[in-house]
């Protein structure tokens, strides 16, 4: 489950100046709509979260990185696997007679209900 966040631009802001006099409302203000602007000179420099939002997405980041490691070691696993059969002896000699055979069939294809 991926945390919702607003967008930074419709986060409540507090100048710089405001935060540093007045700490106590900041806090107040970051409890009460989870996330708070700082800006300065009217460009937002940073966004104050509350401690519960910050370790949820945290927790989310470490899952996502978790099902990120699980498909590369996936396709890493695939990929060895094709290598493996690339490697044996016998495939430059398997891969010549299929290029020598240029689309003509050895055998017909089993194909329909009698297959």
């Amino acid at each position: 489950m991926i945390t919702e966040l607003p967008n930074i631009q419709e986060l409540p802001r507090q100048n710089a100046s405001q935060v540093k006099n007045k700490w106590a409302d900041l806090v107040r203000q970051v409890r009460q709509s989870g996330s708070v602007a700082v800006t300065n000179h009217s460009a937002v420099e940073m966004v104050l979260l509350d401690a519960s939002t910050y370790q949820q997405l945290t927790e989310e980041i470490q899952a996502l990185k978790a099902r990120e490691q699980t498909a590369l070691d996936e396709l890493t696993n695939r990929f060895n696997a094709r290598l493996a059969v690339l490697q044996q002896p016998d495939a430059a000699q398997k891969l010549k007679s299929l290029f020598d055979a240029k689309g003509v069939l050895t055998k017909r294809p089993k194909a329909g209900a009698s297959y």
